[in-house]
């Protein structure tokens, strides 16, 4: 590898999935991890194989899926721990396995309870393990922006000698500032063995909102791999975001001079993939994918972009991916011609897929004349990509004009494939609706969050829908699409629903 390359791990599947509400189903991750492959990215952490059962499946499923791209499942410095993802990851072309060990003093005082010289036998013992199952192996010292230097210095020092491939070194907490940051990081690049391949990592924390800058902080010092997640999800403020650092490395690549495998006209769909599968609207001031980051309102902005897009746009909406919105399909389109759109916006499905897709494009066209790219991502992730129904809407009527009439919802719903039908009133429509579907099911959850925004512009838009349920200390979020707004109301309550039984599910077999 060549010292300017720069490798882009991706941990949306991990740690990007310990954000609130970012929960994905198995048949979820396994779709988002094509699609990372697909942007190019080169090693994606899958999750924590040993964390319970659904871990590790998702963690399986993806190295038997996904092609070329490393898999990586991360792991404790512990030999149990270490076993479990290396059986998850032994049906990947290419694995690692990625184990952590705290190195503060803060973390090994009242988290690991150790003396410094155990976590130094802790981790040669971990790393000479993870060793003996795979030859990539990746060691992060936990919180080593808070670490000593000398002993940061030591810990890596063990870990090369015992077999580590690559140094992990992360602002855990989102404590460091870009310039102490490269300090650190150039340190240990001049103290390390000059003579060994050990590529060294950064995975940088949001919290005080310089992930981004720390990670091309340390990229300029001598970091050569950065851990990063698709719209920076992840714990607490976040990571890194993967859209921002390549775009700064590409559009600064005179700056910066170097290179990484990113296809970056698939941020956008990435993005946007993710947007849909935890129903979570991309923020409209977002940096580089946001719906802003190409609108220009003030009149002297506008003028100068009509003369040269370049006065201030310091990149084009087609570098990232950003569809123009051009019409795709109608009434009259036919199989083929959705196969090929499917394709060319990253999805392959099957022929049972695809008729499931054609058809609901089909019941699209009779109520919207124009269906453009972002109504068919929505279709397939509403008809292919949800978790197995427990509960389905088959039938919504809704009565709410008359004066001095609650609002009334009669829904007919389909219970584990027993049908039930029930009325109900409420303040207005939804929470009449809401209110019906806790009646037929006989659970009344908390609804915390309810959000609607349109999925393209017009009148005719397909409305998205986005609520988050909790019940029993557990939370779910839930989306559903459709042009009638009170439908995907319902779809989406009932999605979250379906989250939350399959949430209760895994956590029965992990205690079984």
């Amino acid at each position: 590898m060549s010292d300017n390359r720069i490798l882009i791990f991706d941990t949306t599947l991990r740690d990007g999935e310990q954000s609130p509400g970012a929960t994905m189903s198995l048949s979820e991750k396994v779709r988002m991890a094509h699609q990372l492959e697909l942007l190019g990215v080169d090693i994606i952490e899958a999750g924590f194989a040993a964390a319970s059962p659904g871990d590790f499946e998702a963690v399986s499923a993806i190295a038997r899926e996904v092609g070329s791209v490393r898999v990586a499942s991360l792991a404790r410095s512990v030999e149990a721990d270490i076993d479990k993802a290396a059986e998850a990851v032994r049906h990947a072309k290419n694995s690692r396995i990625h184990i952590f060990l705290a190195t503060s003093p803060l973390h090994m005082e009242y988290k690991l309870r150790k003396k410094p010289e155990e976590v130094l036998a802790m981790t040669e013992k971990a790393v000479k393990h993870a060793a003996s199952c795979t030859k990539d192996v990746e060691f992060s010292c936990e919180d080593a922006s808070r670490s000593d230097l000398d002993f940061l210095l030591e810990v890596c020092k063990v870990a090369i000698a015992s077999g580590a491939t690559t140094l992990n070194i992360p602002d855990t907490v989102g404590y460091a500032q870009p310039e102490e940051f490269a300090e650190r990081i150039a340190f240990l690049k001049s103290r390390l063995p000059a003579d060994s391949p050990v590529v060294l990592s950064v995975h940088c924390h949001n919290d005080l909102g310089l992930g981004v800058a720390n990670t091309l902080a340390a990229l300029k010092a001598g970091a050569r791999q950065v851990e990063v997640t698709v719209g920076g999800i992840g714990e607490r403020a976040g990571n890194a975001a993967l859209e921002e650092i390549i775009m700064a490395l590409t559009v600064r690549r005179a700056y910066y001079n170097f290179s990484t495998n990113i296809d970056t006209r698939q941020i956008y769909p990435t993005a946007r993939l993710l947007s849909r599968i935890i129903g979570q609207p991309i923020a409209r001031n977002k940096p580089v994918v946001g719906a802003n980051a190409f609108a220009h309102e003030s009149g002297i902005h506008q003028a100068g972009v009509l003369s040269n897009p370049q006065t201030y746009e310091i990149m084009t909406p087609d570098s990232i991916g950003l569809p123009s919105n051009a019409i795709v399909m109608g009434k009259h389109s036919g199989r083929n011609a959705l196969k090929s759109k499917l394709e060319t916006m990253g999805y392959s499905l099957d022929t049972e897929q695809l008729d499931v897709v054609f058809g609901a494009v089909k019941r699209l066209a009779d109520k919207k004349n124009e269906i453009f790219d972002e109504d068919i991502e929505a279709l397939v992730i509403e008809e292919v990509y949800r978790i197995p129904d427990k509960y389905r809407l088959v039938h919504l009527a809704i009565h709410s004009a008359d004066t001095g009439v609650p609002p009334t919802a009669m829904l007919v719903m389909d219970v584990e494939g027993e049908r039930h039908q029930q009325a109900g009133f409420g303040v207005g429509p939804v929470d009449a609706i809401f209110k019906t579907i806790d009646a037929v099911i006989g659970r009344t959850p908390k609804l915390e969050q309810y959000s609607v925004h349109a999925v393209t512009g017009g009148t005719d838009a397909q409305g998205e829908v986005t609520v988050r349920l909790s019940e029993d200390e557990r939370s779910s979020i839930g989306r559903g699409a459709d042009p009638d707004v009170l439908v995907a109301s319902a779809r989406a309550y009932l999605n979250a629903l379906n989250r939350l039984d399959n949430a209760r599910k895994s956590a029965a077999t992990a205690r079984s």
